[in-house]
């Protein structure tokens, strides 16, 4: 366990995927997934747990240590831009708001 964040390894010859799926589905808790891997993150919503993409974990760690990510060059050139949303702009999803919720524990 590093700083509250259990890192998990896949054994030799076995896909990471599959710990990935095999864990989130075997015990039945809600848990944190990062992950950019469109496949794990659907299996994650069907399992009750909740994905956060890479980049918003690197953030949320960003925010609890800002001092060492200074040091590095952050090019932002290659952002994505999220595409245009109808309804009201203020109101998150109900998937946004559980990826803010398991956010703010970590």
């Amino acid at each position: 366990m590093i700083g509250g964040i259990k890192v998990i390894y896949s054994r030799i010859g076995e896909k990471a995927d599959s710990v990935i799926k095999r864990i989130i589905s075997s015990d039945r808790r809600e848990w944190i997934v990062v992950t950019s891997d469109r496949d794990i993150v659907n299996h994650a919503w069907t399992t009750a747990s909740i994905p956060v993409s890479t980049g918003n974990f690197l953030k949320a760690v960003e925010r609890k240590i800002p001092s060492y990510f200074d040091e590095e060059e952050n090019d932002d050139s290659d952002e994505y831009m999220e595409p245009r949303r109808k309804g009201n702009p203020r109101k998150l999803s109900k998937k946004e708001k559980a990826i803010r919720r398991a956010l703010s524990k970590l």
